[in-house]
């Protein structure tokens, strides 16, 4: 089929590991859209207009949350024609009435909570805690799978069986009060993970939401066909670019995949693209999306806070290994279609210029975002921005349309204008809503981990582990730490792969002295990559599912493309300056060198260079070279680009097509 459609093709959710969404229907539907566009604009309220206590905060930020949810999420995935029905059954509304009393307790009782956290709990906290954290696995287990409350709840069961466990891992335990206490407040479930996502994550999304309701993704998908449609494998080259601008907006791998997989796969498929190779370049352009500034997956956030550092820190820091995962990505689709002789699409099938230019006004919030993170204000107030932009932006264009084209009256215009603003604005914040849920789950959860973590001192002992590794070889520390993340990140949404990760890797791998800011980088990109690696690699199943294509040889192409991405972490461990860090010589000189290793090291894993199959011998030496130029330093570079010269050289004389090509 040239569209890429065939049999087993599934319906793909938009959230990593999510069980059966309830499409409500009648008025369970139109009060849950009502309560989702009031969550959100409470978070908007409370943090641009009228702060309040921030324990208070998150209490709600994560309970009222789970409410919305259990009507959302069904408790486990339902076949057939009715699927997870349309309708909330009567055990969820009772889900719904601890979820609503335990931000009451923090409300009605918060000086009295304030007190107790150094006098010790009194049973209505005990009860509240025990129920919450009950609540929080729960929710866990619907928008995110098994594997998040299975790893929580292993590490809970850690407070009491310490005394018992062998080595590194034992503690003198830890009693029931106080480990309920320590893992549901500000140490564990309502700690700093949620605080990020009830204020930068929230704020984000909703953001992204707005973008999305406004088209802009689609503007953006018309201006990567536009750019690069024509060239060899235009379709492959699309989606690479609209990874880079969508990945922008939307810190999803799996999003990623759902919202342009539909557009670009089929795309793909018609020119001649594999399905699997089409689903592995869309599952690989869609994951770089979280590693992608200005908006980077939400554990960027997290990482800002953990670090106490401004988040255009982080975003800057990721900008260069995001530009050499996305170069990767775009030599390996013009390799692969040299190979194929595939070619582009033809003119008359693209997006003519003078209309994107007519539309760029869709772009402006997101640059306006960014130059406001660039000139220092604060996250919030360049996200609310925005967000008003693009308010302003829909209503203009839904106005001009009606005055210029329908010709209608200026009064009629206005009021058609403002009614479609308001659908438009209840979109968007219903589907922020809906993306929050999952957020806000393994945010809350992960904190249960972290709390753990940080009750019984198994942090530290694991950092003294790695300082033993280390001792005998510090890349073997660097190794085990990218086995845990990505081991991690297999079984959980990347968010809380990070974030567990870096409760339990991060604090060793600093020890040994690598910088923090690069310890939390090499973490964050091996979590982000999971979505990638086999065995349980999603966003290379979501868009292998969507092409109809083998899951397994999806992913182990998806792997090789982003090859040059499971290196960089280790490159900048060595030398800082690919995350910008350091003299800018000193960072052109990597950026540089950075990119000819990534074309060689592409060149290797493709066998093909220029317009000719590469030898084995000659792969070898090419990913040799690759290598010794992705590393920073002088002479490797030069022996890098003297060995790729040769090979480019080599080649030529080869295959003289080259010359015409």
């Amino acid at each position: 089929m040239a569209d890429g459609a065939g049999p087993g093709v599934v319906q793909i959710d938009d959230m990593e590991f999510a069980s059966a969404r309830r499409e409500l229907a009648g008025w369970q539907g139109h009060a849950w859209r009502a309560a989702a566009c009031a969550f959100v604009l409470w978070h908007m309220w409370i943090l641009l207009v009228a702060p309040i206590d921030p324990t208070v905060a998150r209490a709600a930020h994560v309970f009222l949350g789970a409410a919305l949810g259990f009507a959302l999420f069904a408790p486990f995935a339902v076949q057939g024609a009715g699927g997870a029905g349309t309708r909330v059954p009567w055990y969820d509304w009772l889900l719904m009435i601890p979820c609503l009393l335990v931000p009451a307790h923090y409300i009605l009782d918060a000086d009295g909570i304030e007190m107790r956290s150094f006098m010790g709990p009194n049973w209505q906290d005990i009860a509240v805690g025990t129920v919450g954290i009950l609540l929080v696995l729960e929710f866990a287990r619907r928008t995110a799978g098994f594997v998040m409350p299975l790893i929580a709840v292993v590490f809970m069961a850690y407070c009491f069986v310490g005394p018992w466990m062998p080595g590194i891992l034992f503690h003198g335990g830890i009693a029931f009060d106080q480990a309920v206490v320590e893992l549901f407040n500000n140490n564990g479930v309502l700690g700093t993970i949620v605080q990020v996502s009830a204020t930068f994550i929230i704020l984000f999304v909703t953001f992204a939401a707005f973008l999305t309701a406004s088209k802009a993704g689609d503007y953006f998908n018309d201006f990567a066909l536009a750019l690069v449609g024509r060239a060899r494998g235009g379709p492959a080259k699309v989606t690479v670019v609209s990874g880079i601008l969508f990945g922008a907006i939307s810190g999803s791998a799996v999003a990623n995949v759902v919202a342009s997989g539909a557009f670009t796969i089929p795309m793909m498929r018609r020119v001649g693209y594999s399905r699997e190779t089409a689903a592995a370049v869309e599952a690989t352009s869609s994951t770089g999306g979280q590693i992608t500034p200005p908006v980077m997956g939400a554990g960027a956030f997290i990482m800002a806070e953990v670090l106490g550092i401004p988040y255009t820190e982080i975003a800057l820091a990721g900008l260069i290994p995001a530009l050499l995962f996305y170069l990767a990505n775009y030599i390996h689709c013009d390799l692969n279609a040299r190979k194929a002789g595939i070619m582009g699409l033809k003119r008359e099938d693209l997006p003519r210029w003078a209309d994107l230019g007519r539309r760029v006004y869709m772009a402006a919030p997101l640059i306006l975002m960014i130059a406001m993170l660039v000139l220092g204000y604060s996250p919030f107030r360049a996200a609310a921005t925005g967000i008003a932009a693009t308010i302003v932006i829909m209503f203009v264009t839904s106005l001009l349309h009606r005055l210029v084209l329908r010709r209608e009256g200026l009064a009629s215009g206005i009021g058609g204008a403002l009614l479609e603003l308001l659908r438009s604005i209840e979109v968007a914040l219903v589907g922020s809503a809906k993306d929050a849920m999952q957020l806000i789950a393994v945010c809350a959860a992960a904190g249960l981990v972290a709390g753990v973590i940080g009750l019984t001192g198994v942090g530290g002992r694991f950092a003294n582990m790695l300082l033993e590794i280390a001792a005998s070889s510090e890349f073997l520390a660097m190794l085990f730490a990218m086995v845990v993340a990505i081991i991690l990140g297999m079984g959980v949404p990347t968010t809380a792969a990070y974030a567990i990760a870096a409760a339990v890797v991060a604090p060793g791998l600093i020890n040994i002295g690598v910088p923090a800011l690069v310890a939390h980088m090499f973490i964050f990109y091996f979590a982000i990559l999971s979505a990638i690696t086999p065995p349980v690699a999603l966003a290379s199943f979501a868009a292998a599912s969507m092409a109809g294509a083998d899951m397994w040889k999806t992913s182990m192409i998806a792997v090789k493309l982003g090859l040059a991405t499971f290196i960089v972490p280790f490159m900048f461990w060595i030398s800082p300056a690919l995350l910008a860090q350091g003299e800018l010589l000193g960072i052109l000189q990597a950026v540089f060198t950075a990119g000819c290793g990534v074309f060689l090291l592409a060149c290797a894993t493709e066998g093909w260079m220029l317009n000719g199959r590469l030898a084995l011998p000659l792969r070898l030496l090419s990913g040799a070279a690759g290598l010794a130029l992705m590393v920073p330093e002088g002479l490797t570079d030069l022996l890098g680009l003297a060995v790729g010269i040769g090979l480019l050289a080599w080649q030529y004389r080869a295959f003289p097509e080259t010359r015409a090509a």
